[in-house]
């Protein structure tokens, strides 16, 4: 009965057609849909309603319905044509091509086939010329940018897409010739946060490798505009104009190792003023109350990276010098900083300690004794000028720039605590009742400690007050750096002490069946404390922390060899470990000194104490900025280690933060992927790409993602008889994602390199053709882009394997990706598809038009 109902109501919604009444035919053939289970019928009725949906201009809906008609007979021509024709209507004119190209197959002589063909043939032309054309599309964002009646998710969209442009050459010139700066800086005259961080990127991509356009905007946006766009609160944006800035000054000095463009140089013959107003700028940032925590960061880390020498064979280091002369006291106004006095400016928790590093660069950057002299003596002024018998604040500040300086310079330091009256103010601080003095003399007297000459006056003078101090303070912080001393059983003991609070003890496994037969034989069973329990470890871990215990590790690691026994060394190595057990609480441990503290426990002592602080050094070095953790040439020192955890009697946690660590050093420098490969890291790395474990496959892959820069690591895999690149192939065919986006930028990269390891990487596997389709059609953009990257390679690589390749179905591949709108989420994989389509073209293998 219901299927005889359903076959009345297709009749009924056919007669509603034809009275032309679209809605009540829809309606018909929906409630015949619902009673029929009859393929044919079913068929029909879904091609009918695709025609209403047309006729209503529903064209997803006619689509739909077409398509579910299409998987019942895929060859119901009435189903293609209807959903050709709604497909145009959405503008999918290449898939109602498709449709129509399949009609005109079945019914060659069918004159309205034909002609449909040919008109989305030259639709579709039109629409690649206008997509390819880069004018078309500066021109239409201008269009919506000007137009102030624009609605703000399109001023939005179109931003965006100026900052996909702004990173093309060609897009980057026409934004640049149509007046596109003073349309950039009306966006950031918005105030609207979104729209100022495109005009921000925007500005850094037309910037990049460009040095005539970086003069012309650094001079229409203004240096001081820039500065106060990086002042602000916000961390995203002032990073944003941090690289907007760092894109600037590599192209004024040349440092983005870019070809500059036409005949620039002629246009732009000095730099040097640019370059100093600059810094003058940064410099005036760091002592600026109107500047953020953020933004002070943001500035110090440019002057890091830009002011000292990247090589000390460079005999030029007049940057340093200018910077000692016209900055060094404010940098040492920001080392001097006490947040708990009302008059300091605002920080993060990194900012002395970035402070401290950029005056060890800048010490390290001297050339000769008369520098390093006017360095010393512009430090003394400035700590003495603050003496003030009637101003303890000034006292307060004074020390703790001595406290900064002892953190960045060692050498330094230790002179200026020979300046008259230091060690007495620390000691006299310590009597004080302001426990915001006696904090800031304390953690003084503790770097000032590390050494036994300079303790002698600390244990003659200070420590019946540290004991005082001990004994009535409330304040945690307070408490934990007093008990840094130098005799050899105190240490033992506060270490014993701080294992047992962070229980980073090894702790034997219960096996549950023996805890029974114990029960059993009426044995004692000992139980597991509830203040042993995780969350309460945690808390106690995190007190510890806000209480300032990195600190007072750090300083007693620096204590002389013959107090600080290897047994002691052990005890702090594990309860570091323990400490850096939580990525949030890492950043904290670095900014206290926590890295440069756990390099010598992982280089002597006991075997048990150098596993756990290499251990903890992973961790740090897995999640956290190597310039910062470990600044200068100490980062160096962090391969071994690690290397020394990459081994089959480790267990899979130390194996894992191991290879994440060795990743981020790797993807810092060629001097690291040297160092680690020098290490003989290299062998080890391969092996856990062999893993059956996901995650340390994905680690070690990800590592040799990185590693593959380096040269020698290049001339393994061009070897013969090895299976280090059939490895990579393979690995680019995984399941896993992550595994898959590290193995494709390997091979993306050898492929780069080397024009021999294209070629060879056809022969190692008969899978690599299907495994490289896979790649550029992957759902991931960033595992296709790599995948376009490849095919790009191999392209140009070899006329032979270039047509290889466009005989296959990659050059289809390559269309459709091609034609694609290139947002900015898409950009860099449309623009890829089309240089492989341009090479092709090159070669003569397609012609223009296809």
């Amino acid at each position: 009965m219901a299927e005889a109902e359903a076959a009345q109501l297709k009749e009924e919604g056919n007669r509603h057609f034809q009275l032309q009444d679209y809605k009540a035919a829809t309606k018909s053939y929906s409630q015949a849909l619902k009673l029929t289970k009859d393929k044919a019928l079913l068929a029909t009725l879904y091609r009918n309603r695709a025609a209403c949906g047309l006729k209503t201009e529903s064209y997803v809906q006619a689509a739909s319905d077409a398509s579910r008609a299409i998987d019942i007979n895929s060859s119901d021509i009435k189903a293609l044509y209807r959903r050709c024709q709604a497909l145009e209507h959405l503008g999918k004119l290449d898939q109602a091509f498709k449709d129509v190209q399949r009609c005109a197959t079945l019914e060659p002589r069918n004159q309205n086939f034909q002609e449909t063909l040919r008109r989305l043939n030259t639709s579709i032309q039109e629409k690649l010329r206008v997509q390819f054309s880069t004018d078309s599309r500066v021109q239409k964002m201008f269009e919506i940018l000007l137009d102030e009646n624009s609605e703000a998710d399109k001023l939005e969209k179109a931003a965006n897409n100026l900052i996909v442009l702004g990173r093309e050459e060609a897009g980057a010139e026409r934004i640049f010739q149509n007046n596109g700066v003073a349309l950039l800086l009306q966006l950031v005259d918005t105030k609207r946060p979104e729209l100022v961080l495109a005009a921000v990127r925007t500005l850094s991509g037309m910037c990049s490798g460009h040095r005539a356009r970086a003069t012309v905007i650094l001079h229409a946006v203004r240096i001081d505009r820039i500065c106060s766009l990086m002042a602000v609160e916000n961390e995203e944006m002032s990073l944003a104009v941090c690289n907007l800035l760092q894109a600037v000054i590599d192209s004024l000095s040349g440092e983005d190792k870019r070809e500059h463009q036409g005949k620039e140089e002629a246009l732009v013959l000095d730099t040097k003023k640019d370059l100093k107003q600059i810094t003058n700028h940064l410099l005036d940032m760091l002592v600026s109350k109107k500047v953020s925590g953020q933004g002070r960061d943001q500035a110090m880390n440019l002057l890091n990276k830009n002011v000292p020498r990247k090589d000390l064979a460079i005999h030029d280091n007049s940057r340093t010098l200018y910077v000692v002369d016209n900055g060094l006291r404010k940098i040492l106004k920001v080392v001097g900083q006490v947040p708990d006095l009302p008059s300091c400016l605002p920080l993060t928790d990194n900012t002395r300690m970035l402070a401290s590093i950029l005056i060890n660069k800048l010490y390290d950057d001297l050339r000769c004794d008369p520098e390093r002299d006017h360095f010393r003596k512009i430090c003394e002024e400035y700590i003495t000028s603050k003496f003030d018998p009637q101003d303890m604040d000034k006292n307060v500040i004074a020390i703790q720039t001595v406290s900064g300086i002892l953190q960045g310079p060692f050498d330094l330091g230790n002179q200026l605590l020979g300046l008259k009256g230091v060690m007495e103010m620390m000691v006299a601080l310590c009597g004080s009742e302001r426990e915001v003095d006696q904090l800031v003399a304390v953690e003084a007297l503790i770097h000032a400690s590390t050494k036994l000459s300079r303790a002698t006056f600390i244990i003659t003078n200070g420590v019946s007050l540290l004991k005082e101090i001990y004994k009535t303070t409330k304040n945690e912080k307070i408490k934990i750096r007093t008990l840094v001393t130098t005799d050899k059983t105190i240490l033992y003991s506060v270490a014993t002490t701080l294992v047992n609070c962070t229980n980073s003890y090894d702790v034997k496994e219960v096996i549950p069946e023996l805890v029974q037969l114990a029960k059993f034989s009426k044995q004692h069973v000992p139980e597991e404390h509830p203040k042993d329990k995780k969350d309460f470890i945690d808390m106690r871990v995190k007190r510890l922390l806000k209480a300032g215990v990195t600190s007072a590790l750090a300083c007693m690691v620096k204590a002389d060899s013959a107090i600080l026994t290897d047994q002691t060394k052990e005890l702090l190595a594990r309860v570091f470990l323990a400490l850096c057990d939580n990525p949030k609480d890492r950043g904290t441990i670095v900014a206290q000194g926590g890295g440069k503290a756990l390099l010598p426990l992982a280089l002597e002592g006991t075997d048990v104490g150098k596993v756990k602080a290499a251990h903890a050094l992973a961790k740090i070095a897995a999640v956290s900025n190597p310039d910062i953790a470990f600044p200068g040439e100490r980062v160096y020192e962090v391969v071994r280690p690690l290397v020394s955890l990459l081994d089959t009697q480790r267990d899979g946690l130390q194996n894992y933060e191991a290879l994440l660590g060795l990743t981020n050093l790797s993807g810092r420098s060629d001097r690291l992927r040297q160092k680690i490969f020098k290490e003989k890291a290299l062998p080890d790395i391969e092996n856990y790409m062999f893993e059956n474990h996901d995650q340390l496959r994905q680690a070690a892959t990800e590592c040799m993602c990185n590693m593959v820069l380096n040269k020698e690591v290049q001339e393994r895999f061009l070897a013969d008889g090895n299976d280090r690149l059939k490895l990579v192939v393979l690995l680019c065919g995984e399941d896993d994602e992550k595994v898959q986006n590290a193995a494709a930028g390997a091979l993306a990269m050898l492929t780069a390199a080397h024009k021999k390891l294209c070629l060879k990487m056809t022969q190692v596997t008969t899978q690599w053709l299907e495994i490289l389709q896979r790649l550029c059609l992957h759902d991931r953009l960033s595992v296709q882009h790599r995948g376009l990257v490849i095919a790009y390679n191999l392209l140009a690589a070899d006329a032979e394997l270039a047509k290889k390749l466009v005989e296959s179905e990659l050059l289809e591949i390559l269309t459709v990706v091609g034609k694609q709108e290139p947002d900015e989420k898409r950009a860099e994989v449309v623009q890829t598809a089309r240089e492989c389509l341009i090479k092709c073209m090159d070669y003569g293998f397609i012609k223009p038009v296809s």
